[in-house]
């Protein structure tokens, strides 16, 4: 069935930002024939998901540095290896080094991530430390079946469209069985597990399974990265499994790379896009989201440009959406005021490095291997808990949390034409809050780089004297070129709070937000954020089954 065609002169929809979800959004909404514009504020597509240029012939990961959770429908819906996407998986997921010796590493397969704890179990002798890490290679393996068990219903959660609250009609009631449906599939077992765990610390889902104080916190960062929370942090458990929901993810979690780095998927996206009718404009920034009597008409570009649309879809965060885009008259008061009520306190930063040399790490010895995923220093769930303590009180961790990779070992693309045996290293750094207590961020930026190179210093010894070249940034810096109000990699925190129907507000969830036909496709839309491309795919399904109804 063929949607409603624009009016004279303007499009069925007009998508703000060219982040993977915006792109995604549009290629399924010219699929099912809407005549779609993409406008994007910067000169390059992919947002935060890009691949950013460090130095002369040395490329990085904007901020993501992975994409192992894009859905498999996406990719296969829009053929996207025929637009250039290719992905690389290590056979290393994590190798978490401890700055006091020794090394917890999480590979693909769950049966060897065991074999490698039953090793250090036969390395420990005999006693308590043998038998401690004996019962955790047992466990290792129904913890991961457990977390792939559960994922798969908060998958078909995450592909659910959140219920009507104000008048729930046939479509909910259907959805309903169908969640009810796979919700039983888990079991009454698996039933209790899931009420149960959701509201949890995910330190006390990891304290419940394993002994190790390394392994616990190696398997508990996905709970906390990106969010401005520890592991002690009520519902942080619910982040880890959704992480893994859709996924190969499993306790390790996914790590995926894409060749060119995560620009190529950008741009494979927008090759699947304009394939299907989609037009893309770059330097396009949006002022404002113009409307009239309560439904959105279109939008109006920083030069005076106006261009009117059936639908507007916003891939960028709901706070800057509502509170930026939108008149405050349309908006209105009391939405106003929960718009800005929207959590984004962003505590995370992003370091690159390009090194001389691939730095030699203690605890892997020559085996290249373990440096091919994510490489993690975070010594144990109390470490993770004081790095957080800082950012709560305005304070940056002087011992943050790191994810490094290393890229360039799985796509020597990224340094191409460089001076031979140079690397990249990307670092998501954690706790560095977007606006400290009594400091200027300009006057500690450099010292915060020191501290990231310091730590990776005590897994890495010499690290810092093979760098050339270091960038430092801070939320603030990410709010500036990727316009995530306050920092936030993920649009808005994923607390339970403001997840599933609060995802962004309560009685905005299903895409459909403040004005008629204007909508929300981005990272702070249900199921939420990282590079899933889940919310573009969802809000896309909404914007054609309404403007088919029309």
């Amino acid at each position: 069935m063929t949607a409603t065609r624009p009016r004279m002169g303007g499009w069925d929809a007009v998508v703000i930002g060219g982040g993977h979800n915006g792109l995604v959004a549009a290629a399924y909404m010219a699929r099912g024939g809407l005549r779609t514009l993409v406008l994007e504020r910067r000169e390059r597509l992919g947002g935060a998901a890009d691949t950013a240029e460090l130095a002369r012939n040395v490329r990085v990961p904007a901020l993501a540095h992975t994409v192992g959770r894009l859905r498999p429908s996406i990719q296969r819906d829009l053929r996207l290896s025929s637009h250039g996407l290719s992905l690389v998986a290590p056979e290393v997921r994590v190798f978490a080094p401890n700055p006091e010796g020794g090394a917890v590493v999480l590979w693909a397969e769950a049966q060897q991530t065991s074999a490698g704890i039953w090793a250090r179990a036969a390395d420990a002798g005999a006693g308590g430390a043998r038998s401690s890490a004996a019962r955790d290679a047992d466990a290792y393996l129904a913890f991961d079946q457990r977390v792939r068990h559960l994922g798969r219903f908060l998958d078909q959660l995450g592909r659910a469209v959140p219920p009507d609250t104000a008048a729930p009609g046939i479509d909910d009631a259907l959805a309903a069985l169908r969640l009810g449906r796979s919700f039983r599939g888990l079991g009454k077992d698996g039933t209790r597990t899931l009420l149960r765990v959701l509201p949890m610390a995910v330190a006390d889902l990891v304290g419940e399974a394993f002994e190790d104080d390394a392994l616990r916190a190696a398997i508990a960062w996905r709970g906390v990265r990106y969010g401005a929370v520890g592991p002690w942090s009520a519902g942080t458990a619910t982040t880890l499994l959704t992480d893994g929901a859709g996924n190969d993810g499993g306790a390790a979690g996914e790590t995926v790379f894409a060749r060119g780095g995560p620009g190529r998927l950008a741009e494979a996206l927008a090759g699947a896009a304009r394939a299907v009718g989609v037009e893309i404009r770059t330097a396009a920034e949006v002022t404002a989201i113009t409307s009239r009597d309560g439904a959105a008409t279109g939008v109006v570009l920083a030069d005076g440009e106006e261009i009117p649309a059936v639908a507007v879809v916003s891939g960028l965060d709901p706070k800057r959406t509502l509170l930026e885009l939108l008149d405050p008259v349309a908006l209105g008061p009391s939405l106003g005021w929960r718009a800005g009520n929207i959590r984004t306190p962003g505590v995370t930063a992003k370091v690159n490095l390009a090194v001389r040399r691939l730095p030699k790490f203690a605890a892997a010895g020559d085996d290249e291997r373990l440096l091919r995923g994510r490489i993690l220093v975070a010594p144990g769930i109390d470490a993770m808990e004081r790095a957080f303590d800082a950012s709560k009180y305005g304070r940056w961790s002087e011992r943050p949390v790191l994810e490094a990779t290393i890229p360039s070992l799985v796509d020597p693309s990224l340094v191409e034409g460089a001076r031979a045996g140079t690397h990249v290293i990307s670092v998501i750094a954690q706790y560095a809050p977007y606006a400290l207590r009594g400091r200027d961020w300009e006057d500690d930026r450099e010292a915060f780089g020191d501290a990231v190179v310091e730590v990776l210093e005590s897994v890495a010894p010499g690290i810092g004297k093979l760098v050339s070249h270091r960038q430092v940034l801070l939320p603030p810096d990410l709010e500036r070129l990727y316009g995530l109000t306050g920092g936030h990699p993920l649009h808005a925190e994923a607390a339970l709070d403001q997840w599933f129907l609060w995802r962004p507000l309560l009685g905005h969830a299903r895409y459909r937000i403040a004005l008629e036909r204007l909508y929300l496709c981005g990272s702070g839309a249900h199921p939420g954020g990282g590079v899933t491309g889940g919310p573009g795919q969802n809000a896309a399904r909404e914007v054609l089954a309404d403007l088919r109804r029309r």
